[in-house]
């Protein structure tokens, strides 16, 4: 399954102009942890986001259910999905938001070329620890 989006000029990642399940497959499984997501998880929750996607770039948020939405938060943690918020005025006057998600692709084709935890927003300093002999952590 492919998902062609509508994107600027300007905003298309090279190397990345249609997002498919695989690309999508191996972002969510870069940018869990050092170790990655199972292949096998990874591909469903891929399919599973890709088919509310369709072949949109953005999706409105009132067609997912809670436990679809707590996944959406969790790639959008991971810097895969971002959300986008539209205000328009009813012919009543009141004022309405729509809610959208939207696949970053830039940070899923830094994902796709191993750069998983270098561009995240906050760094967790586990790589200080791993650096660090065995013997740093025993007491006598």
């Amino acid at each position: 399954m492919n998902v062609l989006t509508k994107v600027k000029k300007d905003e298309t990642p090279v190397g990345l102009s249609t997002l498919t399940v695989e690309h999508l497959t191996h972002a969510i499984r870069n940018s869990i942890d050092r170790d990655g997501m199972p292949e096998d998880e990874a591909r469903t929750m891929a399919q599973h986001v890709m088919n509310f996607f369709g072949y949109s770039e953005r999706i409105i948020d009132n067609v997912l259910e809670p436990e679809d939405r707590d996944a959406f938060y969790m790639l959008e943690d991971a810097g895969i999905l971002t959300t986008e918020r539209e205000e328009t005025t009813l012919y009543d006057g009141r004022e309405w938001r729509i809610h959208y998600w939207i696949f970053r692709k830039d940070r899923i084709l830094n994902l796709l070329n191993g750069l998983a935890k270098s561009d995240s927003k906050l760094g967790d300093g586990s790589d200080v620890y791993d650096q660090m002999p065995n013997e740093i952590w025993s007491r006598e």
